[in-house]
């Protein structure tokens, strides 16, 4: 995703406001850490009754009224319905919930109170080894996504590599998943930085390293501009440049001499027909988030009513953003990346909580007014930042496009395959990438 802020707007001030916010109680402080979440206390509540529940859900979707597909419409209207009753048909007979909720349990969940909303995160400790280096490092998801995006990352970032080693929180997005959702409106990415901020405060850490992809990149970004003697590196796999004279002269001139502003021969094959790749195309892939940016709660009614109108409402966006030629498949590839018990664990994620509307809202309360007004978007960031570019990304950032905003980019690598949800389609290639920016910062 790409602003269009002028770049002569952007403001030198490293420091965004850190206020308190109050979305639901007055937060009295209280620092005693968690409960267990879905590990003993969690799963053997709310998980056993959602089992309970599961009738509810078989019913459910044995009355679903598919809509017959068009001849050839493969995934450009959309879901293909003749392969959505695959996938659900799967859903119905074969999925086990339950053996996915021991998966969910592999790593531990915690919950804590913060500004009066429960915050459920993953904390991932590495095993004990002499000589080893461990850096504590905070990985964001974004929608349709959840924390389970990270769960083939995760071993790998705590696995020592030369002596350099993670001990990873993921949290859930208020609004997401088990994080309770703001009982009033503003909660925007400002407010969940400063959310995560309190919560990396709360359990210990000084300093720390921040890595994101979708709205994780936005929020990461404003944590690292609210407190960046906190954040020691910031990684990316999307970025959110600034739009302005610089770029404007890179779209004229790029496809003839692009050596002259600053672009590579691999930034023109992803940029250029530029109107073919970011203007059609992304008003072809754009319409939900119209939809959630204007009225989430109209469109929420229906996907959180009916399990399977929500598992097509996420699944088409595992599809496309993929890889935007999975339109042109019959199965819109989703099983060239993904498995379906780990599609429908994240569409599960979001039925048992009921968060899919409060997680449509997010587009509300960022969109819903001129990003360009914001102060974020007009502060540069100086913390050391790494970029991984990976080629299916809906809109690609060149570096000179990337440090209009961000000042200190340490590394920037254009990954050989990938797409939007880089840790779940490439967790080994993400993982490279963010060890190396992280030993080069070490370094320095």
């Amino acid at each position: 995703m790409v602003g269009s802020g002028g770049e002569d707007t952007v403001r030198r001030s490293e420091n965004l406001p850190f206020s308190s916010g109050d979305l639901r109680q007055r937060d009295r402080g209280r620092f005693e850490l968690v409960i267990q979440l879905l590990n003993e206390q969690y799963l053997g509540t709310v998980m056993q009754s959602n089992l309970l529940d599961q009738q509810d859900l078989y019913e459910r979707i044995d009355r679903t009224r598919y809509a017959d597909p068009l001849e050839d419409g493969r995934f450009h209207y959309g879901f293909n319905s003749t392969y959505l009753k695959k996938v659900v048909s799967y859903w119905r007979h074969e999925f086990d919930w339950k053996k996915q909720v021991a998966v969910l349990n592999k790593y531990p969940h915690f919950k804590t109170k913060i500004e009066g909303l429960d915050v459920h995160f993953i904390h991932v400790r590495p095993p004990h080894r002499e000589n080893q280096k461990v850096l504590p490092i905070m990985i964001v998801h974004g929608w349709p996504g959840s924390f389970y995006e990270f769960y083939k990352i995760l071993p790998l970032l705590t696995q020592s590599r030369d002596g350099v080693v993670f001990e990873v929180i993921c949290p859930s997005i208020p609004g997401y998943g088990f994080s309770e959702a703001s009982h009033k409106k503003g909660f925007n990415s400002l407010a969940a930085a400063r959310i995560f901020l309190k919560l990396m405060e709360r359990l210990g850490f000084s300093q720390f390293y921040l890595q994101g992809g979708d709205w994780g990149s936005l929020i990461t970004t404003n944590m690292a501009q609210m407190k960046p003697q906190c954040v020691k590196g910031l990684h990316l796999n999307v970025c959110m440049s600034n739009r302005g004279f610089k770029v404007l002269l890179s779209l004229l001139i790029g496809p003839y001499l692009p050596f002259l502003v600053g672009l590579s021969r691999e930034d023109v094959h992803r940029l250029f027909p530029f109107f073919e790749k970011n203007v059609f195309q992304m008003l072809r892939e754009s319409g939900y988030l119209h939809i959630q940016a204007t009225k989430p709660d109209t469109a929420g009614c229906g996907v959180n009513d009916s399990p399977v109108g929500l598992a097509a409402w996420i699944l088409e966006k595992f599809s496309s953003w993929a890889d935007l030629k999975n339109r042109d498949l019959e199965d819109g590839g989703l099983e060239r990346k993904f498995s379906l018990d780990d599609l429908l664990t994240n569409v599960m994620i979001y039925w048992t909580t009921g968060s899919i509307t409060s997680s449509m809202r997010f587009y509300k309360e960022n969109l819903g007014s001129n990003l360009n007004n914001r102060v974020d978007f007009k502060t540069e960031i100086f913390v050391p930042t790494g970029f991984a570019a990976f080629p299916n990304e809906l809109m690609h950032c060149p570096k000179s496009w990337a440090q209009i905003r961000y000042r200190n980019i340490q590394s920037y690598t254009f990954m050989p395959r990938g797409g939007h949800f880089a840790a779940f389609e490439e967790p080994q290639l993400l993982a490279d990438d963010l060890f190396n920016f992280v030993k080069k910062v070490e370094k320095s």
